[in-house]
């Protein structure tokens, strides 16, 4: 029997001009049959710590931090895989003909989830909700990522609906944050300090392809 997963994308400071020197595109994914149990886990911590809201990186706090600490340590104890690509938005060459910002943004994404797809599995793939434009884009995935024909679904949800989408915010928000040499805040400082140590890598520097359970490729473009 051919096994499903789940895949839950996120950007995080992906528009070509908004004065940020990164784009980076992520997800988290995991074994359906295991999300229950995630979703339960997640619910249970969040009672535990009495979080209230949306689980993001921007909300990382002192008074959180021990949230989040637990909340990185059960990822890496458990089956979820996250995968980034990382673009220095200083190597996007416009002048490239017939270059367009939304196919360099497409092709992103398949790098992101194309080249590991399994031929042998099936896939559901979310991704966050964010603009009027939104179902255009999602007819373009479509065609772009299944060319395989595995891919059982490609659909939206909003990011507050998806504690595993919430997860990749979280882990991507970290990187982004380390990339930029911000380190004000000391509880975002120990989230990033505890992914380094469960990884055993520099966030700054790309993974082997074939790691599976924590992936990072920091897209040469030159």
């Amino acid at each position: 029997m051919s096994k499903t997963f789940n895949i839950y994308c996120d950007e995080s400071t992906h528009l070509l001009k908004d004065g940020m020197p990164f784009m980076l595109v992520s997800y988290v994914s995991c074994a359906y049959p295991q999300i229950k149990i995630h979703k339960q886990f997640v619910r249970l911590l969040k009672e535990k710590y009495k979080f209230k809201g949306e689980i993001k990186w921007t909300n990382v706090s002192k008074k959180m931090g021990p949230f989040y600490g637990e909340l990185i340590d059960y990822f890496f104890a458990t089956d979820l895989a996250f995968r980034s690509v990382i673009v220095k938005k200083e190597q996007i060459d416009e002048t490239k003909p017939n270059f367009t910002y939304n196919n360099f943004y497409f092709e992103m994404y398949k790098e992101l989830i194309g080249h590991k797809l399994c031929a042998e599995y099936t896939y559901n793939i979310y991704l966050d909700i964010k603009d009027t434009r939104s179902q255009k884009k999602l007819r373009i995935l479509k065609e772009v990522l299944n060319a395989g024909g595995n891919i059982r679904s490609i659909q939206f949800v909003r990011s507050h609906e998806s504690y595993l989408m919430q997860m990749a915010d979280v882990i991507m928000g970290a990187i982004n944050y380390r990339l930029r040499g911000e380190d004000k805040v000391i509880a975002k400082n120990k989230i990033i300090e505890k992914i380094e140590y469960h990884s055993k890598i520099d966030l700054g520097a790309s993974t082997p392809k074939e790691e599976d359970k924590f992936n990072l490729y920091h897209i040469d473009l030159k």
